[in-house]
């Protein structure tokens, strides 16, 4: 479990510092994320291991989707919720997404607090702060 942190770290940093530099995910940033997460379980667990990075994608993409459809989050936020979802699993994403909600209620506040005019919170560092405590929380 704790060999994902250090993918998930690499997979959060660039995502935030993307989505916080140009208010966008790239994506390949999130497919590399999807690949190595799906390549990590089938390695440590063949097609079942699969099988689980695959539903916790699935998962990640779930959650966040009714966002995504009320144009609450943009399209990269929503596949970096897949890719961290094929990294830490089905029950890792749910406890991430339930963490990042949080942080990222923090942050609007923050941006309505000191007045900064913007249209859209950068999702990508709630999400991955959330990623990072649920893999650090289960160790």
């Amino acid at each position: 479990m704790m060999a994902q942190l250090p993918l998930a770290v690499l997979l959060g940093s660039a995502a935030s510092f993307d989505d916080l530099r140009r208010r966008h995910v790239a994506n390949w940033i999130n497919l590399s994320g999807l690949g190595v997460g799906l390549a990590y379980h089938t390695w440590h667990g063949g097609p079942a291991g699969l099988a689980w990075s695959a539903f916790g994608a699935a998962v990640g993409f779930a959650v966040f989707l009714v966002l995504y459809c009320l144009g609450g989050m943009g399209a990269g936020d929503l596949k970096l919720a897949a890719a961290f979802g094929a990294l830490l699993g089905p029950a890792n994403m749910l406890l991430a997404a339930l963490l990042a909600a949080p942080i990222g209620a923090v942050m609007a506040a923050l941006c309505l607090a000191w007045r900064w005019q913007v249209r859209a919170i950068p999702y990508a560092p709630a999400l991955s702060l959330g990623a990072w405590l649920a893999l650090v929380g289960r160790g």
